[in-house]
């Protein structure tokens, strides 16, 4: 298990438990307008603890696979954000794909960029990754400026990428190398 970190005096970085079900069912509540135009169509039943629940046992069952890795942006017992390392390829690759979200309310705080930093960190030189992917929808210009700020590099757009708030979008494709280590060292 990665040990959690603070990314601010108030704000805890940790990995997500079965337990956070309900509180991330309240922030995806919460944060139901905010994130929309950002993320899939959400059905009801996405913002329950019990659909948050079926989500995190997969990820955790992933996580223990090596293929995932899902951490909370936690504030006392409320979680106001997360950021998950997915589809984690080993060998030659050595490759994560990234994404976030912050609670409308802690915008403004410089808590994402801490984030996806720590996070670089801890890619590079925990789980011995090279590189990390990361993509926005072609509107979403403060990501963008966070991934700008984080030592990410725009490396092309594509076409009708992500299925997101009910329509294909287009997205910009960034990537950050995190070291030149041949794998395994």
């Amino acid at each position: 298990m990665i040990a959690a970190r603070s990314l601010t005096p108030e704000i805890q970085l940790r990995m997500a438990t079965l337990g956070d079900a309900q509180a991330i069912a309240d922030a995806q509540v919460r944060n139901r307008e905010h994130l929309r135009p950002w993320e899939p169509r959400r059905s009801e039943e996405w913002f329950t603890a019990a659909a948050q629940a079926e989500r995190l046992e997969g990820q955790l069952e992933r996580y223990q696979r090596g293929q995932v890795v899902p951490w909370l942006m936690v504030e006392g017992d409320r979680v106001v954000g997360a950021i998950t390392l997915t589809d984690i390829v080993p060998g030659p690759f050595r490759s994560a794909a990234l994404g976030y979200w912050v609670d409308a309310e802690a915008l403004g705080r410089g808590l994402a960029s801490t984030a996806v930093e720590t996070v670089a960190g801890i890619a590079d030189t925990e789980l011995r990754l090279h590189r990390i992917a990361a993509s926005t929808v072609t509107h979403n210009v403060a990501s963008q400026r966070v991934l700008d700020k984080c030592g990410f590099t725009r490396i092309g757009t594509a076409p009708d990428y992500l299925h997101i708030d009910g329509a294909w979008s287009t997205s910009h494709l960034y990537q950050r190398i995190l070291n030149t280590r041949a794998p395994g060292e």
